[in-house]
């Protein structure tokens, strides 16, 4: 989600702390080729004036690949370079439509990338999806191993492809371009090259219908609007309420969400090296994030996702693997990660580098990431 987003909320904590010792021992992202933004402005699918506002320059789109065959591509992935042959849990994250009805993405994850048994569970929430199926991963590693229990691995995975008719990714959320990609992590109780030293998620759910607007609940999905149109919705939500009000709502929840992640890694804002921050266009990052917390763009992913676009529920473990794999974040390094979702939750995360892994910084080829 970056959807309706208002520039940056006094709501109710969920996930706090980062229990033992969890790592990350793997992580990986398939996206397809960009698309230059300057080319769908001149074949009319985006405005040249929102387009200048964003600052973005290309957005990955998928033409064919459905979203968790993505998702799949990024898990083989992260588990090879890992090593692991085995996980206890599989996570998959999604913000839009995963290519059937009635179906579970996750579990198709769990057989072309995977190949056992244990649970394969899908997790929404939108753009905060992905740091979500973080925070599950992180309690399911806290609780002890029963004796005789192998050691655990979690594997979340996220994977999205925003097509028409049902949505438009120039359009439908103004402000923000959306791109098409997989993603995945693998953690760890005790061995990887990265440590969760904090995380938190805070909800504001008294801004859940900024996305629902005035319209009815509907019996079919798109009953109402053929293309997703969250700036309608936006407006509609805003017409009985007041913006400062609901800026302040949606401010207090991601700024409690930062402050508790860094509480619980004993850390202070001061101290992160590289954050990793939702791919919205540049206006919008500037209001919710460069500017509230006084965080230099060259300290962020945006050089890197101004030319992939918002992958959903994807963009913190895509902006991880990026700094890892280009060798930008070596040990030591602390790296936070913050999201914001529909509903609206807000998660942060600070990530320990203990060391570089040995794939770091070697060529990539194809769709990998």
């Amino acid at each position: 989600m970056s959807g309706a987003y208002l520039d940056d909320a006094v709501p109710a904590p969920t996930a706090e702390g980062a229990g033992d010792d969890i790592r990350i021992a793997g992580c990986g992202a398939w996206l397809p080729p960009r698309t230059p933004v300057a080319d769908a402005v001149a074949a009319g699918l985006c405005d040249e004036a929102l387009a200048a506002t964003t600052a973005m320059l290309s957005v990955a789109v998928a033409w064919d690949e459905p979203a968790p065959e993505m998702a799949a591509r990024a898990a083989r992935t992260a588990l090879g370079r890992c090593g692991a042959d085995d996980v206890s849990l599989i996570l998959h994250a999604s913000f839009f439509y995963q290519g059937h009805d009635l179906w579970a993405p996750a579990s198709y994850v769990q057989r072309v990338a995977v190949g056992n048994q244990c649970p394969a569970i899908e997790v929404g929430q939108v753009s905060n999806g992905g740091m979500a199926a973080l925070g599950l991963a992180v309690d399911h590693l806290s609780v002890a191993p029963r004796a005789g229990e192998a050691r655990r691995r979690v594997l979340v995975t996220t994977g999205d492809a925003f097509r028409p008719p049902g949505f438009d990714r120039w359009r439908s959320d103004p402000g923000t371009f959306y791109g098409d990609g997989g993603t995945a992590l693998v953690l760890s109780s005790g061995e990887g090259f990265a440590r969760i030293r904090g995380l938190a998620t805070v909800s504001a759910p008294d801004l859940e219908g900024m996305h629902r607007g005035d319209d009815p609940f509907g019996n079919a999905p798109f009953g109402h609007r053929p293309v997703v149109d969250l700036e309608a919705c936006k407006k509609d939500f805003l017409a009985t309420r007041r913006v400062t009000q609901v800026i302040a709502t949606s401010a207090a929840a991601r700024d409690a969400a930062v402050e508790r992640a860094l509480a619980a890694a004993g850390a202070d804002l001061a101290d992160i090296d590289r954050f990793v921050l939702p791919h919205m266009g540049r206006k919008r990052l500037r209001a919710g994030f460069l500017k509230r917390f006084g965080i230099a763009e060259d300290r962020t992913t945006w050089e890197w996702s101004r030319a992939v676009g918002h992958l959903g529920a994807g963009d913190q473990i895509a902006g991880f693997d990026h700094l890892v794999g280009s060798g930008a974040v070596g040990a030591g390094d602390l790296v936070l990660w913050v999201s914001v979702g529909a509903g609206f939750t807000y998660s942060c995360a600070v990530v320990e580098m203990l060391e570089r892994p040995g794939w770091a910084g070697t060529p990539r080829t194809g769709g990998a990431e």
